[in-house]
């Protein structure tokens, strides 16, 4: 089985920590760290814009997250059991390669991956399909693997199968909340 992956909130729970930074940088108490982090959850744009946060705001939350080290995200539980399981696994995400490359290395999971499409690499972002066209027509992907509706979209326009991991939104093939129920969900 060939599996295309998202990166952030999928492989790494790396939400709570871009969800402090946004806190940070706001400085308003009054918004609670769930509503933050629901709606990066979104996207990290939708957020933007529902805060009403200017450039310099933006950008001192995009430097701060670059900033994070990888000992300071954690791949999900269990997930490596999964990764080592299937024949491939690809990563599609916004994220810069740099970035994804360090973490994955630093957690010592690089060597599962035999490809890639990052923020840096000049796609379109999500839910455009070219990036997930690329790599399914390189891997035969069999499932696309996200933590957000937008990152099954691309998979579902292209007749792959979608996997939405920690989300119940209607329109994936399979849910998944914890990786250790990945053999009782996907047969």
């Amino acid at each position: 089985m060939n599996l295309l992956w998202d990166f952030d909130g999928t492989l790494f729970d790396t939400y709570p920590a871009y969800t402090a930074i946004v806190r940070e940088v706001m400085g308003d108490e009054k918004i609670s760290g769930e509503e933050i982090f629901w709606q990066l959850k979104a996207s990290f744009s939708d957020a933007f814009e529902h805060f009403g946060l200017n450039d310099e705001q933006i950008k001192a939350i995009r430097n701060m997250a670059r900033q994070l080290r990888p000992k300071d995200l954690t791949p999900f539980p269990e997930v490596e059991h999964v990764l080592k399981q299937a024949d491939k696994n690809v990563i599609m995400t916004h994220k810069e390669r740099d970035d994804v490359l360090s973490i994955l290395e630093f957690h010592n999971l690089d060597g599962y991956f035999t490809d890639m499409v990052a923020g840096d690499d000049g796609y379109p972002r999500k839910p455009h399909t070219a990036s997930y066209e690329f790599l399914h027509e390189k891997h035969k992907v069999d499932i696309a693997i996200g933590d957000r509706e937008i990152d099954i979209l691309p998979a579902k326009e292209l007749g792959i199968k979608t996997c939405l991991f920690q989300n119940n939104t209607p329109g994936a093939d399979y849910y998944l909340s914890h990786y250790r129920d990945f053999n009782k969900i996907i047969k």
